[in-house]
């Protein structure tokens, strides 16, 4: 995987160093490769301990997802504020940048998601998709005020245009290397070929 950089530090404990190597075990080797036993001797501690804090690896994977979808509310949460007033295809932009940079600054949570959540256990499913399914409604109700402000025409399907904007965003995570990469030219670039093909 291309994620490499990492999040600042936050206050060293035992349940997020857990949650730290297993976001990024999970998703450099996946999920179901990823044993307790072989999480734990990456941490340093004995299998055993990670019980103290998760009853299961199912929960363990459940709380990292719910961190990841955090780390996403946030950065949409201050796109809305920097780009009000803003134009439409600006408005676009700065969300496209706040969403890569969920993605690529913030640690492997936020990657490990949009890996791991398709082959993720039904009942961490049944957790996580209405919290994912909020995230993407913010999106769809941004594009429904562009939409009606006439920027999108209304032949448009939304939901589709927003999938087609994931899709762009998430499916990067496969071979943009940040530490090689700019993300303001890549937000830029995937916001032309967005709105060229979309709203043009």
């Amino acid at each position: 995987m291309a994620v490499t950089k990492q999040s600042e530090a936050r206050p060293d404990s035992g349940r997020d160093r857990i949650m730290d190597e297993a976001a990024t075990l999970f998703l450099q080797r996946g999920y179901e490769a990823t044993s307790l036993r072989v999480l734990a001797g990456v941490v340093g501690i004995k299998a055993g301990s990670i019980y103290y804090h998760f009853a299961s690896k199912d929960e363990l994977l459940t709380e990292i997802l719910r961190r990841g979808i955090a780390v996403m509310q946030v950065a949409f949460d201050e796109a809305q504020q920097i780009s009000s007033g803003q134009s439409s295809v600006a408005r676009i932009e700065v969300h496209v940048r706040a969403h890569l940079a969920a993605l690529y600054e913030n640690g492997p949570y936020t990657a490990a998601h949009v890996v791991t959540f398709r082959t993720a256990p039904a009942a961490v499913r049944e957790q996580i998709v209405p919290i994912r399914d909020a995230y993407e409604a913010r999106w769809t109700r941004v594009l429904r005020e562009l939409q009606a402000d006439g920027a999108i025409p209304p032949m448009i399907d939304v939901n589709v245009a927003r999938l087609v904007l994931f899709g762009a965003m998430n499916s990067s995570i496969d071979w943009f290397d940040f530490g090689r990469g700019n993300l303001d030219r890549f937000a830029a670039a995937i916001t032309h070929q967005f709105w060229n093909g979309v709203a043009a």
